[in-house]
């Protein structure tokens, strides 16, 4: 049986079984969720997939093990349900943001994976979750259809993968989704997510990221990024796909302790480094796949410079920090148009998998990127990551293209 979760505490992502650790009591059991029938979901065949790992310490010497297990265990658990609803995406369950960019039930229903799963396993004091989403729009008339497929989706994933005896209610589903609306700072513990990093690459149906990470005194110690269309190997091709390869690829970086890459589906986890190529001749660059996300003007103008041969790698969301981590290339780049202010979540995760890979992450200027601000990134134009070889030669190519931009720009 299980538990219907819904606003019955205050501040409570839910009201647990008895089998949980918080102590008040559950309400009366309900029989456990079944999809209904009206769904616009419900054609799709059931999906057998493997039970989730119950969270475990890992080996001694981390001292944020228990916190790692959790985060990978909820960007999986998300990762499930982003990519069922990626399959149908072009057809049901899309909506426009107020910033009029897209989002689907995905977004929603990962976030409230990602909390449920931090709440359940790690969170034994006050929660705190710096996330993108909140229920704005889903409380506006007209949202009763999205809120029922999201209420649908969540509970059809919680019963599937069987770790939790939970059910959500639809009012449950808004109080999870408001618990990512803190505001972080530099005391504290702060989880900061990206449910769907890359909705434009999600809903044409290439790269997208679940991103997670973990604040702690103003400082990442943590990340992960679910990327299930990533391949688990190696980006070999412009596209970022790889033919044959396996696909889906879960980084996980805990300070000190170094970055890791395993399958998303289970396999052991892999010490990944990234490239040491010392020759931008040699080098190769990530950049964002859309030009709306990444001024590819100045960062052709960056390579140029460096003498890089190879043309720009382009790849949606926070899986281009991941294969940067693995050595899939060399330099990642990003120039957001003027008037673009960075949040976190698009970079606490994947930041953190490249240093703890030894690579180097600073905005253009060269400074540290501080997530100990809030919500959004107080930073110099843009942001670079490379391996600390190239790092110098890059920094002089990247502050003499922006130079001649702005320039250029006063001229007109």
């Amino acid at each position: 049986m299980a538990a219907r979760v819904g606003l019955f505490l205050p501040h409570a992502l839910l009201v647990p079984t008895a089998r949980a650790r918080l102590p008040y009591p559950p309400p009366p059991p309900i029989p456990t969720y079944r999809r209904r029938a009206s769904s616009s979901f419900a054609s799709r065949p059931r999906r057998a997939s493997p039970r989730l790992l119950p969270v475990r310490a890992m080996a001694s010497g981390n001292p944020y093990a228990a916190e790692l297990a959790a985060a990978k265990k909820a960007v999986t658990l998300a990762a499930r349900l982003c990519k069922t609803v990626q399959q149908d995406i072009v057809h049901s369950g899309v909506q426009a943001k107020a910033d009029k960019s897209p989002v689907t039930v995905a977004d929603y229903g990962s976030q409230i994976l990602v909390s449920l799963a931090l709440k359940m396993d790690v969170a034994s004091g006050p929660f705190s979750l710096v996330a993108e989403e909140d229920s704005e729009e889903l409380r506006k008339e007209g949202a009763e259809e999205i809120l029922e497929e999201i209420t649908d989706l969540v509970n059809e994933t919680i019963v599937d993968d069987g770790s939790y005896n939970i059910s959500f209610t639809k009012e449950g589903i808004l109080s999870a989704i408001d618990d990512g609306k803190s505001e972080g700072g530099p005391s504290g513990r702060h989880w900061v997510l990206d449910p769907i990093d890359g909705t434009k690459g999600f809903l044409r149906g290439d790269q997208y990221a679940i991103a997670l990470a973990l604040l702690d005194e103003g400082k990442v110690v943590l990340g992960v990024l679910a990327c299930p269309n990533l391949p688990l190997s190696s980006v070999n091709n412009l596209n970022g796909n790889s033919s044959g390869d396996q696909v889906g690829a879960l980084f996980s970086a805990t300070i000190g302790c170094g970055t890791e890459v395993e399958s998303l589906y289970g396999s052991p986890p892999q010490k990944i480094s990234v490239c040491s190529i010392d020759d931008p001749v040699n080098a190769s660059f990530f950049e964002s796949y859309e030009s709306a996300h990444s001024m590819h003007d100045l960062t052709g103008s960056i390579a140029k410079k460096l003498g890089v041969q190879a043309p720009p790698v382009r790849i949606d969301s926070q899986a281009k920090y991941g294969a940067l981590a693995r050595g899939d290339g060399a330099i990642y780049l990003r120039f957001p148009h003027k008037g673009y202010r960075e949040k976190i979540w698009d970079h606490a995760a994947g930041s953190i998998v490249v240093t703890e890979a030894g690579g180097i992450v600073t905005d253009a200027a060269g400074n540290d990127l501080d997530f100990s601000k809030g919500r959004f990134l107080d930073l110099d134009t843009g942001i670079i990551a490379t391996n600390k070889n190239l790092m110098p030669s890059l920094l002089k190519a990247v502050q003499e293209a922006i130079k001649e931009t702005n320039q250029a720009s006063s001229l007109l």
